[in-house]
């Protein structure tokens, strides 16, 4: 029993021998009383056999005759011992006479069941916080969460009519009720909702919080393919994973928003799938998934303004109508840079956590006081040869390992998409190869899943997608008939883009000894179709890579933008533009990517300016063997 401080001295209790009685609350239960102890009891009512007491509004007993020794009527006050508890629960009390006693209140402490042993019909007490509270034509509902488990609690105040208004998001409650069924889950109908403070509060959160802690722990998984480089990474991947479990284990919605290109969606459709999966093991609610995971691609190589206003409109309707958290942000393929702190610093206030898995040439000191996690190979002194996709690979595993079988072909399809020259490639196609995908499949299910994210633009394109990457697929037959229309269409339309640009490049010889060919974009490419200037640019200089076999380095332009890919030539880009930022003024230049693949914005009238000065750069730089045509990275560039 929890028993409070209301002695009748002001004597210490710890140095108080005198006997205990105790007075119970009106909510206390048989669960608060105990064999042996003294209590103070009122006389509810008298026979001819003793006196019926009342110690609360649940607890009461008789003393009987024998017991008594004095005469009492109802409403009397007297103290009684508690002789025996019988099977069928009826107490027998025996009149107590002390001369000397002090007196403790006692609080009620319900006996509290862990949500997951809900039993139908049963009534019930749970400690939990809230994590949705949804107002609906009748009933509030509060969704709880507990260390074992979440459930739907409806409180009827009247039709429409927020019942328990002062209670928020997050606040650790006690419900008590009966739990009936609903669309076969587990449901409280509330007969009460008690705010918890103090120590009670205290001890409900920890109690919790260790209990998803637990729950929280990612599977141990052995690596997909055996790569020393890659073991770097696991540590973090393995914190992520934790920390979009526990995400979903407290009922917070998660935004997935992801570079909208093969890579990008190699990484997010299978941690998206693992997360879906999750929440239905997690949640009763049929529609979980729908409400609490979205995935979005993001057009532009960082998280523009227009994304993060997007996504905090929608995740702010969602709080007002539906009653939940904002969401965590998991940003794929994408975040890691400058560019990308202007949208983090909108959503700092609101207090969104932020995660990123991303592999491009990151700007730590810029985002990593934003971000509650930041996975990149570069902070681990590896480099982009270890794609997104690879990574959200071993991610999604993690989170659910029975994934596994379904994405042996993943990270190859990720690493050719991206050009990856990493020292586990072939082991990577290998595997795709043993899973039924030769490499032309591989290089088909990338190209078709790069025609699909150009015309997707901004829509999550879920089944498609699916469909395309044959990941949460159920049927093989379309998976395949979708690639090759899709993959065959990419194909021609890239003909025909680079027929009518070829004429058009200019080449020059560099006093590197590098090819750099450049072409005007705005002016002699086919605009708002695919391939999009990155795509297109991309293209054209894998086609010039094929055709001298040296250093090649290939520019393409528009009025504000540039996208800059290389093969055998250093170029180191984010350092590139930070110094053309500084050297060029008033060309606002921004951007980024990689050694060997970026892109820059500037302002329309220094294009010839920024132009120049990038191609002296570009002379200037070191040719390196080592960044071949293999290493070649489809560009992270603008549409």
């Amino acid at each position: 029993m929890t028993a409070g401080t209301a002695g009748d001295s002001g004597i210490d209790a710890d140095e108080d021998s005198r006997p205990v009685v105790y007075d119970l609350a009106p909510d206390c239960t048989a669960d608060d009383v105990e064999v042996g102890e003294y209590y103070h009891a009122v006389v509810n009512g008298v026979v001819a056999y003793g006196v019926f007491v009342d110690l609360s509004d649940e607890v009461s007993g008789l003393v009987h005759e024998s017991n008594l020794s004095g005469e009492y009527d109802v409403g009397d006050r007297l103290l009684v011992r508690l002789d025996e508890i019988r099977d069928n629960g009826d107490m027998a009390f025996e009149e107590a006479t002390l001369d000397d006693y002090r007196t403790v209140a006692v609080d009620h402490q319900p006996s509290i069941t862990p949500i997951e042993e809900l039993e139908i019909g049963e009534t019930a007490t749970i400690e939990a916080t809230v994590s949705q509270i949804k107002q609906t034509a009748g009933p509030t509902v509060f969704r709880c969460c507990d260390e074992t488990g979440i459930v739907a609690c409806t409180a009827f105040e009247d039709a429409g009519v927020r019942a328990y208004p002062d209670v928020e998001l997050d606040d650790p409650v006690r419900i008590s009720g009966t739990v009936e069924e609903h669309e076969g889950s587990p449901q409280i109908e509330v007969s009460s909702l008690t705010p918890l403070d103090g120590e009670t509060a205290d001890e409900v959160r920890e109690r919790i919080d260790a209990g998803l802690a637990e729950r929280a722990t990612p599977h141990e998984v052995d690596p997909i393919v055996e790569w020393e480089a890659f073991d770097k990474l696991r540590p973090d991947l393995r914190e992520v994973a934790r920390q979009l479990r526990r995400t979903v284990l407290e009922g917070r919605p998660i935004r997935v928003r992801h570079h909208a290109d093969g890579d990008g969606m190699c990484a997010s459709l299978p941690v998206q799938v693992a997360l879906e999966r999750f929440i239905r093991s997690v949640h009763d609610d049929e529609d979980a998934p729908r409400h609490l995971i979205k995935r979005l691609p993001s057009k532009a190589p960082y998280y523009e303004m227009e994304d993060v206003t997007r996504d905090l409109n929608f995740a702010l309707e969602g709080r007002e109508r539906h009653g939940q958290k904002l969401p965590l942000l998991l940003m794929l393929d994408n975040g890691s840079t400058e560019e990308d702190v202007p949208a983090y610093e909108n959503l700092a206030h609101y207090d969104v956590p932020i995660v990123v898995v991303d592999h491009h040439h990151p700007d730590p000191d810029a985002v990593d006081h934003l971000l509650d996690a930041h996975v990149n190979p570069y902070l681990r002194d590896e480099d982009y040869r270890i794609t997104t996709g690879m990574m959200c690979v071993e991610l999604a595993r993690m989170i659910d390992p029975e994934m596994t079988d379904e994405l042996r072909h993943v990270p190859a399809v990720a690493g050719l998409a991206d050009r990856s020259k990493a020292e586990a490639m072939s082991e990577f196609v290998d595997l795709a190869n043993e899973a039924g995908y030769d490499r032309s499949a591989l290089v088909r299910i990338g190209e078709a899943l790069d025609y699909a994210a150009h015309w997707l633009r901004y829509s999550e394109g879920k089944t498609l997608v699916s469909d395309v990457l044959n990941v949460d697929c159920d049927e093989a037959g379309r998976h395949e008939e979708l690639v090759d229309f899709l993959a065959d269409r990419a194909e021609r339309d890239i003909d025909r883009q680079l027929a009518a640009l070829d004429p058009h490049v200019e080449h020059e010889r560099l006093s590197n000894d590098a090819h750099l060919y450049r072409v005007d974009l705005d002016d002699f490419a086919h605009r708002f179709t695919y391939p999009a200037p990155g795509k297109t640019t991309g293209n054209l200089h894998d086609r010039k890579v094929e055709e001298t076999g040296d250093p090649v380095i290939t520019i393409g332009y528009g009025p504000d933008f540039a996208v800059l890919r290389s093969d055998g030539v250093r170029l180191d880009i984010p350092e590139m533009v930070a110094e053309l930022d500084e050297e060029v003024v008033g060309g606002g230049v921004s951007g980024g990517g990689h050694l060997v693949v970026g892109s820059i914005k500037f302002v329309k009238g220094m294009r010839s300016e920024v132009i120049d000065r990038l191609v002296e750069k570009m002379a200037d730089a070191e040719l390196d063997e080592a960044l071949s045509s293999a290493s070649a990275l489809d560009a992270h560039g603008s549409d």
